[in-house]
């Protein structure tokens, strides 16, 4: 379990935090962390079965539940994070789902914010309304909507910052007082500004999820997710979920994530100066109508990017002049930019959200985002600065 794992010293930066913390060695003394690729554990007595079963001992049961992989990887983004403790999922997608499931029940209500992930949105507007879940979606940065939408029995309030790909920031500081206002979770996917550039849980959150897929690995190598709040909520109400419906991260991602870990900051540092050059490189570009970046002083909620995070992001949205055809005829010229709906990647990939993150939330609601038929969302990678400047102007240019 994750609270009997080593944390690491609270004195630590994030940096060190992010390659020796929650490390368990076994008897041999490996440097690498160790692969446990097994399904079970074996007991001394019948005895020691029914203790640890009984959770009066110690220790593994079995891979669905916990193992001592996910273990460390979970205790590693505790330590990152701040939290108590953290359950690992096989996916992004199955963080949430965990986190908004383990968070309500029938005849409950949660408040979530319009801008999110076409995945995302099905869940709270199609897959919790199945099981009696009363949903109100809001416009995330207009905090008066989100009181007036809160009830009484309200017991979550979810919303990613920056946004899925419109990079909108909400303020979670003022979300975690109108939370507390009626006694609910505010659950903050903080996927777009990593746990180096955010940290929800300082800013009043109660649970923060990310899809590890993204960032935490960056070389597009698996897929995973964790889930992070108080030790109490997570034991009594994520703990059972995982245990009886089985989302649990496979040993084999634990330990590629981990090893991701371990180079977050140098990675996550250089593609946002990256990203920050680019968007003020492209910003005044002809062909370009509109372009957000939360470090820029023009973003919609400058002024709350400064406060709540330490720096932009690693994605940058920009609309194309010319709708979809001038946005393909753009990504169709690109050389080094690779089009892919992933993102945090150690290569550049850029996307058009109209017709593939987003195409399944229809028209109207992209309308209603801003998500045009001219939007392209790119996430920056490792790539030579200059090199990924000349591409994208040269592929404006060809569109233009």
């Amino acid at each position: 379990m994750t609270k009997d794992i080593d944390l690491a010293g609270n004195d630590w930066k994030p940096a060190t935090r992010l390659v020796h913390g929650g490390v368990t060695r076994s008897q041999f003394g490996e440097t690498s962390e160790a692969m446990y690729l097994t399904q079970g554990f074996v007991y001394d007595t019948a005895e020691a079965a029914e203790a640890r079963f009984n959770g009066e001992a110690p220790g593994f049961v079995y891979s669905r539940y916990a193992n001592p992989t996910t273990a460390m990887f979970e205790a590693r983004m505790c330590a990152l994070e701040g939290a108590e403790a953290a359950r690992a999922t096989a996916s992004g997608m199955a963080a949430v789902n965990l986190a908004l499931m383990a968070a309500c029940k029938a005849g409950d209500h949660v408040v979530a914010a319009k801008a999110l992930f076409g995945s995302c949105r099905y869940i709270v507007e199609t897959l919790l309304p199945r099981f009696g879940v009363e949903t109100t979606l809001v416009d995330g940065a207009d905090l008066d909507q989100w009181r007036k939408a809160v009830r009484p029995n309200t017991t979550a309030l979810f919303l990613e910052s920056p946004t899925n790909p419109t990079l909108e920031v909400i303020d979670i500081a003022a979300l975690a007082e109108i939370s507390r206002s009626v006694g609910a979770r505010l659950i903050v996917d903080n996927v777009f500004a990593t746990p180096l550039w955010q940290s929800p849980l300082k800013l009043g959150a109660d649970v923060v999820v990310y899809s590890a897929t993204k960032h935490i690995d960056g070389q597009g190598r698996c897929l995973g997710g964790v889930v992070l709040s108080d030790e109490k909520w997570i034991a009594d109400e994520v703990m059972p979920f995982v245990k009886h419906t089985g989302p649990h991260m496979s040993p084999f991602n634990a330990w590629v994530l981990l090893k991701g870990l371990e180079t977050l900051p140098l990675r996550v540092e250089r593609q946002t100066a990256t990203a920050a050059m680019l968007a003020d490189e492209l910003a005044g570009h002809p062909a370009v109508s509109r372009l957000i970046y939360p470090g820029r002083a023009d973003h919609p909620q400058a002024e709350v990017a400064r406060r709540q995070m330490g720096a932009g992001s690693t994605l940058i949205a920009l609309e194309v002049k010319g709708g979809k055809q001038a946005a393909f005829a753009v990504l169709n010229a690109l050389r080094i930019v690779k089009l892919s709906n992933n993102l945090g990647d150690a290569k550049s990939l850029i996307t058009h959200p109209a017709t593939t993150t987003h195409q399944s939330i229809g028209e109207e609601a992209r309308a209603e985002l801003g998500i045009s038929d001219g939007l392209l969302r790119l996430s920056v990678g490792l790539e030579d600065a200059g090199d990924l400047l000349r591409d994208l102007t040269n592929a404006l240019a060809r569109a233009a």
